[in-house]
């Protein structure tokens, strides 16, 4: 799997994350596997990086990845 490299800024959070890369910001759960070293706390310190899954746009998220309303 490709992944992107996202530092983050001091406060981001995680839903904000999703929606920038994968305009949903539900989909925390791609993010969270992905990161299983870091904590999912409400706020992001600045300078971290996070690695984002790419998804193919051809390629769905599985569906228990989606919101409930996209399954």
């Amino acid at each position: 799997m490709k992944y992107i490299s996202h530092v983050t800024a001091e406060g981001d959070r995680w839903d904000q994350i999703a929606h920038r890369y994968y305009g949903d910001a539900s989909l925390i759960t791609p993010l969270a596997e992905a990161n299983e070293h870091l904590r999912l706390v409400p706020q992001l310190p600045g300078g971290l990086v996070v690695r984002v899954p790419v998804v193919d746009a051809n390629e769905e998220l599985p569906v228990e990845d989606l919101p409930p309303w996209k399954r």
